[in-house]
């Protein structure tokens, strides 16, 4: 029903920025709430940022306020992360997902499409 193709990680150094973008297949994206989550080598994989389907309600998660901004553009069926201030924690490989239920959701089982993942390695 849905296809979701991250890109735009990479290497950075710390203290410098990563937009990533999520294109989304189907014409029924703005329908969707989108997630940003991540998954560090050997970790459980955590939420990141949501933002609702029509971008009047965003979650982040702690450890990313302040230097993380989720949006998304429907007419062009993508959402961004962009990623300023980045720490070597930040490393991982960074998911895209889309949602179809009533509420926003910082929960990985909300999620019902899932991107590759596309990896952002942050060096010191």
């Amino acid at each position: 029903q849905v296809q979701l193709v991250e890109s735009g990680g990479g290497l950075v150094q710390a203290g410098g920025s990563l937009r990533l973008s999520c294109a989304a297949s189907g014409r029924t994206f703005s329908s969707y709430h989108m997630g940003w989550f991540r998954q560090a080598p050997g970790k459980e994989r955590e939420f990141v940022a949501a933002i609702s389907w029509n971008g009047g309600n965003i979650y982040y998660a702690d450890s990313v306020k302040g230097r993380f901004t989720i949006a998304r553009d429907n007419a062009k069926n993508t959402v961004y992360l962009q990623m300023n201030s980045l720490k070597p924690e930040d490393t991982a490989v960074y998911y895209c997902a889309a949602s179809n239920r009533v509420g926003l959701s910082r929960r990985l089982y909300a999620y019902n499409y899932w991107g590759q993942g596309t990896q952002v390695t942050v060096s010191s």
